[in-house]
């Protein structure tokens, strides 16, 4: 699925590109995994976006994929979201 057809979809719900957009569903995934689930490494987290290997010889030398841990990530994240469907508190952000 497209970038444009998420956010297509979004502003056919009703949200404005100041509210949300295609990338920020990424941005707010990294951010809350990093924060939130406990002992997820970020070279795993980078890995499941497909983000380049940083540095000159990153590509070069690093070739690992994480499968496994890819695997667990995602079913932990899966289990957060569910556990945030089912009625966990939820702080919300205010606006700067």
């Amino acid at each position: 699925m497209s970038e444009n057809t998420v956010n297509t979809a979004l502003r056919r719900m009703g949200y404005g590109k100041d509210d949300m957009t295609a990338h920020g569903f990424r941005s707010m995934a990294r951010t809350i995994i990093a924060e939130r689930l406990p002992g997820v490494s970020i070279d795993v987290i980078e890995a499941q976006l497909a983000h380049g290997k940083s540095g000159p010889l990153g590509m070069a030398y690093d070739r690992a994929e994480y499968m496994e841990q890819r695997k667990r990530l995602m079913q932990t994240w899966a289990d957060y979201l569910e556990h945030l469907r089912d009625g966990a508190k939820v702080h919300p952000i205010r606006a700067a």
